[in-house]
C-alpha cells in the first residue's frame, strides 16, 4: 500500500518523501479507517486526504468552510491533473447540473462542498447513490462552540457516520486544544478514529515581541528589510485596519484593507489580489484568516495583542507555510490589555466562560513578558515539551536582561493604593515623577508620600513597569470604573516584603531594530537575485495565462530548489521537489530555458542520453505519450527505449506503463502459457489486437525476461 502511495506522491505531486505522520495517516485512511489529524499550518494536511482519495475507488468528498479555500485547492489539483470541482453558491443551476452529471459518469475524483450544502437532504441522497471513497472534514475545529471559528453547520456532520457507515472519515485541524479535540470526536462521532497529533512547532518562524513605542514607526523599521515580500498585518479594529493600510500605501508598501465591514465584493477582490499578486500586504482584522492557503507569506505582524495563544499561534502560522524562513512580529502595550479586558467584560456568556477567556489572555500576556525561549513557552501551552531553547526567537538571539524591580514595583503599587485605586497609568506616573500639574493639585496628590519618589526612572520605564505588573497579575484594571488600576490579591506578599520581583529589561530601540533586520528572511543571495526574479516573472506570466495564483504553478520552495540545483535537462528537472509529471510536461521546458538562459536546443540527443532522460521522465510519472512530446520523438521509439530500460532493470514495468491489473495479468499469462522460452511478441499480438498496442507487449515481455534472469 505504501508503494502505491509513494508512486502517487511522486507522479502527481512531485515529492520524494512523506513528512512526519503523513504516511501513517494515509495508510490508515486508504485502508478504510477513520482518523483525527492535528497538524500545524504548513504541515501538509491536504496530502493526508488527497493521496488516499487517489488510492481508493470512487468519489472523495471534502468539506471545507470557505469558498476561497475550495477554489484554491481545486485550482491546485487541476494543475496537477486531478479532476476536482467545488459545488458552491457562486455556480448557476446549469453549472451545478453539469457537475452532477460528470460526477455520475465517474469523471470527477474530488468534490469540495461547504458543510451547509453537504447536510442538505437532497445532497446526502445524491451521494448515497454513488461510490464514495472517503469524507475529509477540513478545519474540523469549526465544530467547537468554544472557538471563534464556530460554524453551527459542522454540528450536523455527525450524521455521516450513520448514513455512510463503511466510508472512512478524516477530520483535520491546525489548532485544537484537548477540549476541542474531545469535542470534535464526540460531535463528529469519531470514537473509532485513530488520533494523529503532530508537533506544534513551526521551526522556520522567527518570533519577536516588542513593547509599543511609536508602533507605526516600529512597523516601518520591521518592513524596511522586507520590501517585495507578501505579509499580513493584524489589527483589532476596522478603523485601525483602514488607517494602517492607507499609512503603508503612502509609505510605498502596497497594502490592502480587509475586515467584516467592507462590502463583500471588495473583500473578495482584495483577497483575490493578495493570493494572485506578489509582494502585497494585507492589513486585516481576524476576519481574514481561515483558508488562506498562500504558502509564501513571509511575515505576520500584530499591531495589537491577540486575545489568546490559540489565536496568536493560528495567525502567526499563516507565515512560512512553504517551510522557508518567515517572521512573526508583534508590538503590544498596556492599552491593548485594557481594551481586551473591557471587551471580555462586556461580552455575552456565563462567568465560567469569561474565566476561561481571562486565563487565555493571561497566558498570552505571559508569553509577551517571557524571559525564557518564546518557542519553549508557546509549545508548553499546547502540552508539548521542547527540550532546549530554540535559538530562533528574540529572547534566544538577543538574550534577556532581568533586573531587581522589587522596590520600584512597591512604589508603583503604593501609588495605586494611596491615590484611591481609580487612576490610570498616566496619572500614576505623574505622581511618581513629582509632576506639579492641575490634575495632581485638584486631587491633592502632591501631598502623597510617594509623590516624586520615582524621579530616578523615565516615564517610559515607569509605563513599562506598570504594564509588566498588570501582565504578572499584581495589578488589575478596574473595568467598572474608567480603566484605572487597582491592586490584586497576589501583590500582598510583595508589598509586605516577603518576596522579590525580577522583571525583563527591554532592549534599547536601536538594539531591537538591529536584531530584527539581522533575522530578516532573505531567501536569495545577491548574485542569485536576477535569476530569481526571472523565474518569478515566468511563473507570474504562466499564472495569468492559466488564471491561477502564482504559487499554484510552483511554490517559492520549488523555485528556490530550481535556482540552487540548476537542472539542465528535463530528467534533472523531474528530480526537483514539487515537480510532478503533469507540471513537468506543462512547464518544465519553459523554466529550463530561463535557467539555461537560452531557447530550447533542437539538436537530437545521443541514444544513451535519450535513454537516461526517458528513464527519469518515466520515474517521474510521465506517460509514454507525454515522454514522446517532451523528447520530440515518436511513441514507437519511446516504447522501444522503455523495453530496453526494463530489460536492463533500470525501470520497473509499473514505472513505465499504467496498465489495469486484470489486463496485465492476462498478457503475462499469455506469455507464460507455453513451456521453455517466452514466445515472440508476434505470436501473442493477435490475442490482443485492438486492445493493446503491440509496443506495450514488448515492455511486458522485457519485464518477464528480466524477472527470469534474476
Amino acid at each position: 500500500m505504501l508503494d502505491h502511495a509513494m508512486r502517487i506522491l511522486k507522479d502527481v505531486f512531485g515529492y520524494d518523501a512523506f513528512r512526519g505522520n503523513q504516511a501513517a495517516i494515509i495508510e490508515r485512511v486508504a485502508a478504510g479507517g477513520d482518523a483525527l489529524v492535528l497538524m500545524p499550518t504548513g504541515g501538509g494536511k491536504s496530502l493526508c486526504f488527497q493521496v488516499p482519495a487517489l488510492m481508493r475507488e470512487g468519489l472523495a468528498v471534502v468539506v471545507s468552510p470557505l469558498i476561497a479555500l475550495m477554489d484554491d485547492q481545486v485550482a491546485t489539483l487541476d494543475e496537477l491533473g486531478v479532476a476536482a470541482v467545488a459545488l458552491n453558491s457562486t455556480l448557476g443551476p446549469d453549472e451545478q447540473r453539469e457537475i452532477a452529471d460528470r460526477i455520475r459518469r465517474g469523471q470527477i475524483k474530488m468534490l469540495y462542498l461547504a458543510p451547509e450544502r453537504l447536510v442538505q437532504p437532497r445532497m446526502l441522497s445524491f451521494l448515497q447513490g454513488l461510490d464514495i471513497a472517503l469524507f475529509a472534514i477540513d478545519e474540523a475545529h469549526c465544530v467547537s462552540q468554544w472557538g471563534h471559528d464556530f460554524r453551527p453547520e459542522y454540528l450536523q456532520l455527525g450524521q455521516l457516520a450513520e448514513l455512510f457507515p463503511h466510508v472512512p472519515r478524516i477530520a483535520l485541524t491546525a489548532t485544537a486544544d484537548k477540549r476541542t479535540r474531545e469535542e470534535i470526536v464526540q460531535r463528529l462521532h469519531l470514537d473509532n478514529a485513530e488520533r494523529f497529533l503532530s508537533s506544534f512547532d513551526r521551526p522556520n518562524i522567527f518570533y519577536r515581541i516588542q513593547p509599543k513605542d511609536q508602533p507605526r514607526k516600529q512597523l516601518l523599521n520591521f518592513l524596511a528589510a522586507r520590501k517585495g515580500d507578501a505579509g499580513i498585518v493584524y489589527c483589532l479594529s476596522r478603523k485601525k485596519v483602514e488607517e494602517v493600510a492607507d499609512f503603508l500605501s503612502n509609505q510605498g508598501f502596497p497594502a490592502l484593507p480587509y475586515h467584516a465591514g467592507l462590502p463583500n465584493e471588495l473583500r473578495a477582490f482584495n483577497q483575490k489580489r493578495f493570493l494572485n499578486e506578489e509582494g502585497l500586504i494585507m492589513v486585516a482584522t481576524i476576519a481574514f484568516g481561515m483558508g488562506i492557503d498562500k504558502p509564501n507569506v513571509r511575515f505576520v505582524c500584530h499591531l495589537d495583542l491577540p486575545k489568546s495563544l490559540e489565536a496568536y499561534y493560528q495567525e502567526t502560522g499563516r507565515a512560512g507555510r512553504d517551510g522557508l524562513p518567515a517572521d512573526a512580529w508583534m508590538a503590544y502595550g498596556l492599552q491593548d490589555v485594557i481594551f481586551l479586558k473591557q471587551m471580555l467584560n462586556n461580552s455575552e456568556g456565563d462567568e465560567r466562560h469569561k474565566r476561561i477567556e481571562q486565563h487565555k489572555l493571561d497566558a498570552m500576556l505571559a508569553l509577551c513578558e517571557e524571559t525564557r525561549c518564546r518557542r519553549q513557552a508557546l509549545l508548553a501551552y499546547f502540552d508539548e515539551e521542547l527540550p532546549n531553547p530554540c535559538g530562533h526567537c528574540d529572547n534566544c538571539i538577543d538574550g534577556v536582561e532581568t533586573w531587581d524591580a522589587t522596590e520600584p514595583a512597591r512604589q508603583a503599587l503604593s501609588a495605586v493604593y494611596r491615590s484611591g485605586q481609580r487612576y490610570g497609568v498616566g496619572h500614576l506616573v505623574d505622581i511618581l515623577l513629582g509632576r506639579d500639574n492641575e490634575k495632581i493639585r485638584a486631587a491633592g496628590h502632591q501631598h502623597l508620600a510617594v509623590f516624586g519618589v520615582g524621579k530616578g526612572f523615565s516615564e517610559v520605564e515607569w509605563r513599562t513597569l506598570f504594564r509588566q505588573l498588570v501582565a504578572r497579575g499584581l495589578a488589575d484594571v478596574d473595568l467598572d470604573g474608567f480603566g484605572g488600576l487597582r491592586l490584586s490579591e497576589t501583590c500582598r506578599p510583595l508589598l509586605r516584603g516577603e518576596v522579590s520581583l525580577q522583571l525583563r529589561r527591554e532592549p534599547k530601540p536601536a538594539q531591537a531594530a538591529k536584531a530584527s533586520s539581522s533575522a530578516a528572511s532573505q531567501l536569495v543571495r545577491g548574485h542569485e537575485r536576477e535569476m530569481w526574479e526571472a523565474l518569478r516573472s515566468l511563473r507570474r506570466k504562466l499564472a495569468e495565462e492559466h488564471s491561477v495564483p502564482p504559487y499554484v504553478i510552483f511554490p517559492d520552495a520549488t523555485l528556490l530548489e530550481m535556482l540552487r540545483s540548476q537542472p539542465s535537462s528535463l530528467s534533472e528537472m523531474a528530480e526537483v521537489s514539487g515537480v510532478g509529471a503533469r507540471k513537468l510536461e506543462r512547464y518544465g521546458q519553459a523554466f529550463l530555458e530561463v535557467l539555461n538562459g537560452s531557447g530550447a536546443d533542437d539538436t537530437p540527443a545521443p541514444v544513451a542520453d535519450l535513454r537516461h532522460e526517458l528513464v527519469s521522465l518515466a520515474r517521474a510519472g510521465m506517460t509514454p505519450a507525454q515522454i514522446a512530446g517532451q523528447l520530440n520523438c515518436s511513441e514507437k521509439n519511446v516504447y522501444s527505449l522503455l523495453a530496453e530500460a526494463i530489460a536492463q532493470q533500470q525501470l520497473s514495468l509499473e514505472q513505465a506503463l499504467d496498465l489495469p491489473e486484470e489486463l496485465l495479468g492476462e498478457i503475462q499469462e499469455a506469455f507464460l502459457d507455453g513451456e521453455g522460452e517466452l514466445p515472440a511478441v508476434s505470436e501473442i499480438a493477435p490475442l490482443f489486437a485492438g486492445r493493446v498496442d503491440e509496443a506495450v507487449l514488448y515492455c511486458v515481455r522485457a519485464a518477464l525476461q528480466a524477472e527470469f534472469e534474476i
